[in-house]
């Protein structure tokens, strides 16, 4: 399974999932700081997903066109610039400038998404649950190495909080350009494909396809609109403090990379759609604990839980995808399928604060019990057309 080409997409790939971490911690910290206005603090963070979801199939197409070399190389390259804009945004206060960045940061982030699918075409086809893992698993790496660069340098510039922040990490997104000029791009840029509306809806019919893509995409809204409206609920309502709220939160993010180390493992032993369904088993048990429930402790296991079923839909849903469509179309579906994956995790970010204010943080939960439903009849009806 181990080759050159698995090697550099590790590498290359935990270094360029550094920004995101970094829009997710300060973002808002210093949204407040430039503009004095709390209610704007989820802006950067909702940005970055708007900017991921309408350049994935951007992303898809210019790698379709140029290979998936030169389409690393360019988001290497679009990362740094965008941190750069980032820290002049921070130098100079100007919030509007710091918009830009964040959505620029998304849109090189859908490049980056695209790694996966790179892993999985590096490996014989029996090892690309396990290589969809691994990618996923490095995100812990990211989390803890970007988190840790930001607080260290946050204060360089004692004039200009998080400004040294922001200028290690676009010197950090610009190391991936270096490490990927070992990649050997095999693909033959020739058999172009083409995103045609008629590929698109021959795509949707395909039952496996379907499923991958519904699967990957109601597990990300689940796990983004209770993930988001967690620490909301507890600090603001039940009046947790915050070093509590961000323990659950953090223990939230090794739930949702941790199972890496055994969910390829379990798909390739039980097969993609048995882990979809225990996926949907463990988010159920994440919804009745965080309902039945209030205290820390609840709070603590059923994000815990929240996180490993998303794991489980997400790193199922992206292996099935890589093993259902045609060569040809691979391009097409898999900016389909981020467009539509990433597209239901902006919404679920974006309707949270929304939902707890107008309703409550049990309706937050009920909501998606009938999204998770879907997944198990879509699942169950391609299961019976296969």
């Amino acid at each position: 399974m181990i080759n050159k080409n698995f090697i550099v997409i590790c590498l290359s790939s935990t270094i360029a999932a550094f920004p995101p971490m970094a829009v997710v911690l300060l973002g808002g910290i210093i949204t407040s700081q430039i503009m004095l206005l709390d209610s704007l603090a989820t802006l950067p963070m909702t940005l970055m997903i708007i900017g991921i979801a309408i350049s994935a199939p951007i992303a898809s197409r210019f790698m379709s066109i140029w290979g998936r070399q030169k389409g690393f190389l360019f988001s290497s390259i679009l990362s740094s610039f965008a941190l750069i804009l980032c820290s002049i945004a921070i130098y100079n206060e100007n919030f509007y400038t710091f918009a830009l960045g964040n959505l620029l940061i998304g849109s090189s982030q859908a490049f980056i998404h695209q790694y996966r699918f790179a892993a999985s075409e590096s490996v014989p086809k029996e090892y690309i649950p396990r290589s969809i893992s691994i990618i996923l698993l490095l995100g812990i790496i990211s989390a803890l190495l970007s988190s840790n660069f930001a607080e260290y340098f946050k204060d360089y510039f004692p004039d200009n909080l998080f400004l040294g922040s922001y200028i290690f990490l676009s010197i950090t997104a610009i190391i991936p350009f270096f490490i990927l000029l070992f990649y050997d791009d095999n693909q033959n840029i020739k058999s172009k494909s083409n995103f045609h509306f008629e590929t698109v809806i021959s795509l949707l019919k395909n039952f496996k396809i379907l499923q991958s893509i519904i699967s990957a995409g109601f597990g990300y809204f689940t796990m983004a609109i209770i993930m988001t409206a967690t620490p909301l609920h507890m600090h603001l309502v039940n009046k947790f403090t915050l070093f509590e709220t961000s323990i659950v939160i953090q223990l939230h993010v090794i739930g949702m990379f941790l199972p890496s180390l055994f969910s390829g493992d379990l798909i390739k032993k039980f097969g993609n759609t048995n882990i979809i369904y225990a996926g949907v088993i463990i988010l159920f048990c994440s919804i009745a604990i965080n309902t039945l429930f209030d205290f820390y402790y609840s709070y603590m296991l059923g994000l815990i839980l929240l996180g490993i079923g998303w794991n489980f839909l997400f790193v199922s849903g992206s292996s099935l995808l890589v093993v259902s469509y045609e060569e040809k179309d691979k391009f097409t579906a898999q900016g389909l399928n981020d467009f539509i994956v990433f597209s239901t995790q902006g919404i679920g970010s974006l309707s949270a604060g929304f939902l707890l204010y107008f309703s409550n943080w049990t309706v937050i939960n009920i909501i998606c019990i009938p999204l998770l439903i879907i997944v198990v009849l879509v699942s169950f009806f391609a299961s019976q057309n296969t």
